[in-house]
């Protein structure tokens, strides 16, 4: 009696044990065309092209999610060739030098009807942690992620201090993906 009721739970609790193991992966999607990386200021403001990245977001389970992805720092443009030129030199980007911006996710949570992707944002050398709010609104065979956040750029040595830039820069992000 004792052997037929032992069978069935150990068999239960290995299958238990197991399947809190899985690994649930997360959508990969494709970066598609028509994306904006936008930046403002007071004084300064433009687009980044050169998107790249994994981009892994599964909306029923936003902790399996990664987001990993660069923008060449070459591509900035502000409408005058004359400021994109000086954004690229080495006193601001110094794009020779550090060719892309990058962001890696360390964890994605739901909050509220949004979400909120913690990661490291690493520019002009300079790797800090970001928490960028974001939206995800999916359509047929794809969606688009749009987000807003703020950096100082102080905080990753673009510039001089001061200066004729304010210190605070609004991004805006557009990111239209397909599978």
């Amino acid at each position: 009696m004792r052997s037929k009721i032992t069978a069935p739970l150990v068999a239960a609790l290995i299958l238990l044990a197991g399947s809190a193991f899985t690994f649930i992966a997360a959508q990969n999607w494709n970066i598609a065309d028509g994306y904006s990386v936008g930046f403002t200021s007071d004084d300064a403001s433009g687009i980044f092209k050169g998107l790249k990245g994994t981009v892994a977001f599964d909306e029923q389970n936003p902790g399996a999610s990664k987001f990993d992805v660069t923008v060449d720092v070459a591509s900035i443009n502000t409408g005058n060739g004359l400021q994109n030129k000086h954004a690229r030199s080495d006193e601001w980007f110094d794009a020779a030098k550090y060719p892309v911006i990058h962001f890696s996710s360390r964890q994605v949570v739901k909050a509220g009807n949004a979400y909120e992707v913690t990661g490291d944002l690493d520019i002009h050398g300079v790797k800090k942690q970001v928490v960028i709010p974001f939206n995800f609104q999916k359509a047929a065979a794809g969606g688009v992620f749009t987000g807003k956040f703020t950096v100082n750029r102080n905080d990753y040595n673009l510039g001089k201090p001061g200066g004729d830039v304010g210190e605070v820069i609004k991004i805006d992000l557009s990111v239209p993906v397909s599978k």
